[in-house]
């Protein structure tokens, strides 16, 4: 039976305000309308990545170019971007330090199997940035997190991996079960999965330390690979306690600790592990660490490396599982070296956090001015809005918040406003170039929007 309101939100006044907004959004699209109805054909289902799809818009826009914090597509349409990518482009699109670094190396080669200068360099500027770790280099912190529970399991002699229910760590297979009536399954919608996913993970809760301290209890877990915040959910902060618990039990079972820190490098200059003190033995990020270029980084504890080392050297020579060939190219290298040295900067990172504070600030406003059962949350220059009463404690309340129908028709209206958010989970970020008026700009268009639900 269909509901007669979402989050407090009349079903009428939403269904009345969705026709209104997807009629405004596709009369300003016209020449991307006429694109697509031309172009989608060779592509599977009309686009060339299938989360393509999940853009909760009447039909895609086609982008003309995008420079620091906005973006304009083909129809002329200028748009404040909070999106970012989904955090690839968190310092901005095309940092010029990072252009330049890609016009120089273009020149030099894009692939030889063999390090550069600015290898070294990037080596050192990421013990610089995140801590003393023995680095490897990826294309993305799927192949990252993948080659960490390798290494895990080959150094522990355990199977398992113990993440959390409503976690996202990539399209690692490992990781893809969830909690349903308390046990571990496979999550629903994997496609063509023919192995029993739980013969090698473990689903737990975020936050729970007595679930956690239960799954290590049986001796068959190599390692906890956790998000220091979830953020592939509606966002749920760590509670109080919880991350000095997991380092604690992972000591005492004798399970690695694995930090993705893919999303929650907005925390802060050198991600959450830095800012809150973390302890990982393995840790990972990806996306934006070379401004926007196909890049991941996971490093490992000099104590762990040299375990590690020992143990490569008893086992034969040949396929380990882990690297691609395109991987530690000198493309990477350069924008790494670029991003870490004048980008991932403390000064670009305050003004991240002063604009983010104020974006969060603004919301919180709005909702509590019309009386909405919503709440924000930010996590540096990370923040959400959720259309459901907060604090959220773990996976399975982030899912119930989760209101696609509601976002969906929350989404277009804020982009025909001129300000675009991420798809999934009303995530935005503040860059180093997004200015106070855009700021300013996203948070009256969501006021305006909230004007049409509660008014």
């Amino acid at each position: 039976m269909s509901r007669t309101s979402l989050a407090g939100v009349p079903r009428g006044r939403l269904q009345a305000l969705e026709a209104r907004e997807k009629s405004r959004f596709i009369a300003n699209r016209p020449r991307a309308a006429e694109a697509l109805a031309r172009g989608a054909w060779p592509f599977l289902d009309g686009v060339p990545m299938h989360w393509m799809r999940d853009w909760p818009m009447p039909h895609l826009p086609l982008v003309s170019h995008a420079k620091g914090a906005s973006l304009t597509d083909i129809d002329g349409n200028q748009l404040h971007d909070f999106c970012l990518g989904d955090t690839g482009s968190m310092f901005g699109h095309s940092p010029e330090p990072v252009a330049e670094a890609i016009r120089r190396q273009a020149g030099n080669g894009l692939t030889y199997m063999l390090p550069t200068e600015d290898a070294l360099e990037a080596g050192r500027l990421l013990t610089e940035r995140f801590g003393p770790f023995r680095w490897q280099i990826a294309t993305t912190a799927t192949d990252a997190n993948r080659f960490c529970i390798r290494v895990a399991r080959a150094l522990t002699d355990r199977p398992k991996i113990l993440v959390f229910n409503g976690c996202y760590h990539g399209t690692v297979d490992d990781a893809m079960v969830e909690l349903a009536d308390g046990r571990t399954v496979a999550r629903r919608g994997l496609v063509g999965q023919v192995q029993d996913l739980t013969r090698g993970a473990v689903a737990c809760e975020f936050n729970d330390l007595e679930g956690v301290e239960t799954a290590l209890a049986a001796g068959d877990v190599a390692a906890i690979l956790t998000e220091p915040v979830m953020t592939n959910s509606c966002m749920v902060l760590p509670a109080p306690g919880f991350h000095e618990g997991l380092r604690d039990l992972s000591r005492r079972y004798g399970a690695l600790l694995i930090i993705d820190e893919t999303h929650t490098i907005s925390s802060g200059l050198g991600g959450y592990t830095n800012v809150h003190g973390l302890e990982p033995d393995m840790f990972v990020a990806g996306k934006c660490v070379a401004g926007g270029m196909p890049t991941a980084v996971w490093g490992m504890t000099n104590d762990l490396a040299d375990r590690f080392h020992a143990y490569d050297e008893t086992r034969p020579p040949g396929h380990s599982g882990m690297g691609t060939t395109l991987s530690a190219n000198p493309m990477q290298f350069a924008c790494l070296r670029a991003t870490l040295s004048e980008v991932m900067t403390a000064a670009n990172y305050a003004h991240m956090e002063a604009g983010a504070a104020r974006l969060s600030a603004g919301l919180r406003d709005a909702i509590e001015r019309h009386a909405a059962p919503w709440h924000v949350v930010r996590v540096g220059a990370r923040v959400e809005f959720i259309c459901a009463p907060g604090p959220l404690r773990n996976g399975a309340e982030a899912a119930l918040a989760h209101e696609p129908e509601l976002e969906g028709v929350i989404h277009t209206a804020l982009l025909n406003r001129g300000c675009l958010i991420a798809p999934f989970h009303n995530m935005m970020l503040v860059s180093p170039a997004t200015t106070n008026d855009q700021i300013d700009r996203l948070v009256d268009a969501f006021d305006e929007v909230l004007t049409e639900f509660f008014a």
